[in-house]
């Protein structure tokens, strides 16, 4: 089965109603499942279903909704786009590794790949919310592409992909909601801990969420980190807490 079937694309704080249709109609060229507009910029929907030739139903059945994380808390994967090759703590994959991973993770849930806005991309708090990045390798003098060249490139390569389909008995993927629950959890903990360094603790953490991403854990297996991260954390603050006066 095609990955497309698995995917939801997520438009983050499109301003252009041209680039929307554009990407409408590419959704309907290559198949996409699913279209979400996270806080949208739009001043107008014309120029949108103008583009949108024979697309129209995708505009018709795009959902908005008003932040990144509504759109992605119910997903196991998201891949968010940039222009930048280097990115704190998170490393960048070609379309074709990326395109990959989804492909791979789909068999797990709902995988996204979600797009920035036309003005300044993907910022590293837009990033933040993704488990991985990709950049489309292009001369360094014209890094940026459009909006809607980034989506037929990406989009294309989507298609061509495979997803595996389901083993019987394979668990249910931990939705984003719940890994960033956890990432937040073990933030705290770890710094009441001393262990990350209170100047810069993110680059470390990114690093210790993208190992738990590269293991595809289940549902119930982050639970059980985030558990086990809630009563390390009742620990931890025992121990540090100042001992009560003697009367």
């Amino acid at each position: 089965m095609s990955l497309v079937s698995h995917l939801r694309v997520v438009l983050h704080q499109t301003q252009g109603p041209d680039n929307l249709g554009a990407v409408a109609r590419l959704a309907a060229n290559f198949g996409v499942a699913e279209l979400v507009l996270s806080d949208p910029q739009l001043q107008e929907m014309d120029g949108a279903r103008r583009m949108a030739v024979h697309a129209g139903h995708v505009l018709e059945s795009a959902r908005i909704v008003p932040t990144l994380p509504e759109a992605l808390e119910d997903v196991v994967l998201a891949v968010g786009t940039t222009s930048r090759q280097n990115l704190r703590g998170m490393p960048t994959l070609s379309p074709e590794e990326a395109v990959e991973m989804l492909a791979r993770h789909a068999q797990r849930g709902k995988v996204a790949l979600v797009l920035g806005g036309e003005k300044r991309g993907m910022s590293d708090e837009d990033l933040s919310h993704c488990q991985q990045a990709l950049v489309i390798p292009t001369r360094p003098e014209q890094p940026s592409m459009n909006l809607a060249q980034a989506a037929a490139v990406l989009f294309y390569l989507c298609s061509r992909a495979q997803a595996e389909v389901p083993a019987r008995g394979v668990e249910e993927g931990a939705p984003l909601r719940l890994v960033q629950a956890l990432q937040a959890r073990m933030r705290q903990v770890l710094l009441d801990a001393d262990f990350l360094n209170r100047q810069g603790p993110d680059a470390v953490l990114s690093e210790m969420i993208h190992s738990l991403t590269r293991a595809a854990l289940t549902k119930r297996e982050v639970e059980l980190w985030l558990n086990a991260f809630k009563h390390l954390g009742r620990c931890v603050a025992r121990a540090v807490a100042p001992p009560e006066s003697s009367k």
